[in-house]
């Protein structure tokens, strides 16, 4: 037996969880995160200072923002290694709820360790509780339940044992992982007990390639030998699973295109052959015209949300099936796929010996050649957009020429998205990591980046939660130190949340933030216009009438502030300077790009279902509810 506070039994037993990965073997746990207040900072604060082996602390500075970056961190790491997070009861907890919803949504691991009220109840109530009249086992934490694939309190010292070995077992769980919170009452994490030596023992959790079932292939070769036009989505799976190299050789052997969702992206590099790119409501022409016309799709390690469906609206040829090829049973039965429940590069391996048995190929001729050749065409007209052209027209409708104007006077700049993310892409290294999330980046880079290595684009777009960007930056560069992270961000999600850039100058680790600054939530805006509404609530302007003043904000100088070498760009001479510049530094930087509004990307061919007002006074919202309800018709019900 070994006597210790239950605060120190956690941290013994973090330190002796191992993971194997086909034979190589390292920690699981890299280390925590941490902001202590009275809820942790004498229990889970006093074993960390006092013994915490391996673990490698770092001190956050706001909670959601080092929860972000702990999901960053696996995010990049493929799922199999973590970084856990402490915070304080009370708003310190509450912090980390929208990340924890952001893990849980894109199934990855994240290990959560809010402090919680007193267990024995003595000096209710205590600083930072919510007291519930009709039920007092209710804290801040219980918030953390309908987010986290496991929660538990643990209310006595003994209950830590068990409520650790199923959290790991959580966080190991290839197809049912996300957040897992555990619950530490500030006074339990300072009681002792006497812990059997077993629970200390080293544990080594094995990556699990689940193989196929024989009849789920057979079924799968018996849909695929009668359809001629197949098409392949690679989602986040692929990546988690290590199998680019299957997908790659699936997809050459039997002349198949594949497409990519938002997790999908750069798992093999955009310029071969058979890579579409970006598929759906953020997809591009290529991707979408081969969709449209596929009688099969094989949906591997995708969730099929509907930004990838285009609600359900993209795959229009009568005839077309779905195979699933994924470790989730949830995920495989989506759209009523014949499943293939395996690990993506298990079920990719298998599943090619069974069709080469029968000597399948597709009858795709110059079409996979064709589509990618129009995209190509239109890639480099957005590249090229200028707004000092004569016949200059921006992506999206919506502003008058005036409006435009009225930026360009406000902002002094008359860049366009489309152009300014064309030259990024054309400067950084092709090894260069990039981190998004939120607003019309996340479309643009999916139809538009190019990546040129594996594992260089980094999306989070389950939960799409602004803010997740710098934050995420972060914790891919403690996943990759050797390579250059960019932050593709806009103002509306700098302004949430950007306070991990101070722990990127603490902890040594350089990350560049690019920031597109259009004065306002750009990609609502968008939403809203094209939806019948006018512009309300989602530009920033004074508030004096309703063409006020447009707010103009240095976030160069703020950054710099912070310890940042920072940037001002208004022109692409200068965006070179300020990219080949940042290079060169060894701090965080920040290059504050001023754009102009609606010059993202739109459209090609897709279609995304958002509420529309039935009834209205409004002639332009009527009719854009009477095409929502026209497209739901052709769309799948289920």
């Amino acid at each position: 037996m070994i006597r210790l506070t239950t605060a120190q039994a956690l941290v013994k037993f973090l330190n002796q969880q191992y993971i194997n990965v086909d034979g190589k073997e390292q920690r699981l746990f890299k280390g925590i995160f941490t902001i202590f207040g009275h809820g942790n900072v004498l229990g889970l604060g006093q074993a960390l200072e006092e013994n915490p082996g391996e673990l490698e602390v770092y001190q956050g500075r706001n909670e959601q923002g080092m929860a972000h970056a702990a999901t960053a961190f696996a995010k990049q790491n493929h799922r199999k290694q973590l970084i856990a997070c402490t915070s304080s009861v009370g708003p310190g907890s509450a912090n980390m709820v929208t990340a924890a919803a952001t893990a849980t949504a894109n199934n990855i691991p994240l290990l959560l360790l809010p402090g919680d009220t007193f267990a024995s109840r003595q000096p209710d109530p205590v600083l930072q509780q919510i007291e519930q009249v009709h039920d007092t086992t209710i804290t801040t934490n219980d918030a953390f339940r309908p987010v986290s694939k496991y929660w538990d309190r643990v209310n006595r010292p003994e209950q830590l044992m068990t409520a650790m070995l199923n959290a790991v077992r959580v966080l190991t769980d290839e197809a049912n992982t996300g957040a897992v919170t555990i619950s530490l009452p500030q006074d339990v994490q300072g009681e002792a007990y006497d812990y059997p030596k077993s629970f200390f023992k080293k544990r080594v959790h094995y990556f699990n390639r689940r193989s196929p079932q024989s009849y789920e292939l057979e079924q799968a070769v018996g849909i695929l030998k009668t359809k001629k036009k197949p098409l392949l989505i690679c989602g986040g799976g692929v990546r988690y699973s290590e199998a680019q190299e299957a997908l790659l050789e699936f997809s050459e052997a039997f002349h198949i295109p594949y497409a990519e969702t938002q997790a999908g992206k750069s798992a093999l590099p955009s310029t071969h052959e058979y890579n579409l790119g970006g598929i759906g409501v953020t997809g591009n022409s290529a991707a979408n015209t081969i969709a449209k016309k596929a009688d099969v799709i094989i949906g591997v390690g995708t969730r099929f949300t509907d930004f990838t469906t285009s609600s359900k609206r993209l795959f229009e040829n009568e005839d077309v099936d779905f195979i699933t090829i994924n470790i989730s049973d949830f995920d495989a039965a989506k759209l009523d796929a014949t499943q293939i429940v395996a690990d993506a590069k298990v079920g990719l391996q298998k599943l090619q010996a069974s069709l080469k048995s029968i000597e399948y190929k597709s009858s795709y001729e110059k079409e996979i050649e064709e589509a990618r050749q129009s995209w190509q065409k239109e890639l480099d007209r957005l590249y090229k957009t200028d707004f000092t052209d004569e016949n200059f027209q921006p992506e999206i409708a919506g502003h008058l020429d005036e409006q435009l104007q009225n930026y360009e006077q406000a902002l002094g700049s008359n860049l366009t998205q489309t152009a300014v993310l064309g030259k990024v892409n054309q400067l950084l290294d092709d090894d260069a990591i990039v981190v998004g999330a939120a607003g019309s980046l996340p479309g643009d880079m999916q139809r538009m980046w190019v990546s040129k290595e594996p594992n260089t684009y980094h999306m989070e777009y389950g939960y799409s939660c602004m803010g997740y960007e710098i934050s995420g930056a972060l914790g891919v560069k403690m996943a990759e130190p050797d390579k250059e992270v960019h932050a593709m961000g806009g103002d509306g999600s700098y302004i949430m949340l950007h306070s991990e850039l101070l722990t990127s100058i603490q902890e040594n680790k350089k990350i560049n933030v690019i920031l597109f600054d259009n004065a306002g939530f750009g990609c609502i805006n968008n939403l809203q216009m094209d939806n019948g509404m006018g512009s309300f609530g989602t530009e920033f302007r004074m508030k004096n009438d309703k063409n006020g003043e447009i707010i103009t904000i240095d976030y160069a100088k703020v950054a710099k502030g912070y310890g940042l070498v920072t940037y001002t760009v208004r022109t692409l001479e200068e965006l070179e300077h300020a990219i080949e510049d940042a290079k060169k530094q060894t701090v965080s930087t920040l290059i504050d790009i001023k754009v102009l509004p609606k010059t993202m990307t739109d459209g090609y061919g897709s279609w995304w279902n958002v509420g529309v007002a039935e009834v209205s006074e409004k002639a332009s919202i009527r009719k854009a509810y009477e095409e929502r309800q026209a497209n739901l018709e052709k769309a799948r019900k289920y």
